[in-house]
C-alpha cells in the first residue's frame, strides 16, 4: 500500500507517502500538519523515514515523526540536519516490500534523490519532475537548471518499461504513462 498522507491538507507541505510492508517507511514527512496522526490512521508504527531531499516543506515534521516513532532518517547527505544515514547514489533501499535504486538527481537541491523499483514499477520522484511535464524549481539556493536537465535525463535513462506509477513531491501521482510525463518535463526544462 502507498498512501499520500498529505492529500487534502491545507497549507504549505510536500506530499508524504506511507509505504506499508516488510519495511514500513515514510517517504518525506511534509510540514504544517499532524503527520503522526495521519500515519496512525493506517499503521501503528513505521520502520524508517526516507527523504527525497531536505527542503523545509519535505522535512518540517521530521522532529514530530522521529519523536513519535523513534525511527532513523535516511537521505543523501548526513551533513543535513536530521539525516542519520546516507543513501549513496545507486544504492538499494528497502521501502515497503520492494528494493528501490537511489538515483542522485541534483538541480533542484544538491541532496535530491529519486527512488525507483523496477520490480514494483514505482518511482518516487521528489521535486525533480511532476505530473504533466512539470519540473522542480531552480531559483532556490542550490538550484541549477543545467544540472536539473542532466538529472531528468539520468532519470529517463534509469527507468524502464516497467514504470507504471510516479509519486511526486507535490501535486497528483501519475499512474498512466508516467514516462511520458518525465519526457515532457525534460522538454519543458530545456526550453528557455
Amino acid at each position: 500500500m502507498i498512501q499520500n498522507l498529505a492529500a487534502g491538507q491545507a497549507g504549505m507541505t510536500s506530499n508524504v507517502f506511507l509505504v506499508d510492508g516488510e519495511r514500513t517507511v515514510l517517504v518525506d514527512v511534509g510540514m504544517q500538519f499532524d503527520v503522526v496522526s495521519e500515519t496512525r490512521k493506517y499503521v501503528d508504527d513505521i520502520d524508517a523515514v526516507v527523504l527525497t531531499h531536505t527542503h523545509p516543506d519535505h522535512i518540517g515534521n521530521l522532529g514530530d515523526v522521529t519523536d513519535a516513532f523513534g525511527v532513523d532518517v535516511w537521505g543523501y547527505d548526513t551533513d543535513q540536519p536530521g539525516v542519520d544515514h546516507k543513501i549513496a547514489d545507486e544504492a538499494q533501499v528497502k521501502i515497503g516490500d520492494h528494493s528501490y535504486e537511489a538515483l542522485h538527481t541534483p538541480g533542484h537541491k544538491n541532496d535530491h534523490l529519486c527512488l525507483y523499483s523496477p520490480a514494483s514499477g514505482v518511482l518516487f520522484a521528489g521535486d525533480l519532475v511532476f505530473a504533466n511535464g512539470g519540473f522542480g524549481r531552480t531559483d532556490l539556493d542550490e538550484g541549477n537548471r543545467e544540472v536539473l536537465i542532466k538529472s531528468i535525463q539520468r532519470l529517463l535513462d534509469g527507468v524502464d518499461e516497467n514504470l507504471t506509477a510516479m509519486h511526486t513531491g507535490h501535486g497528483p501521482s501519475v499512474d498512466a504513462t508516467p514516462r511520458q510525463d518525465i519526457e515532457l518535463a525534460l522538454q519543458a526544462a530545456q526550453m528557455r
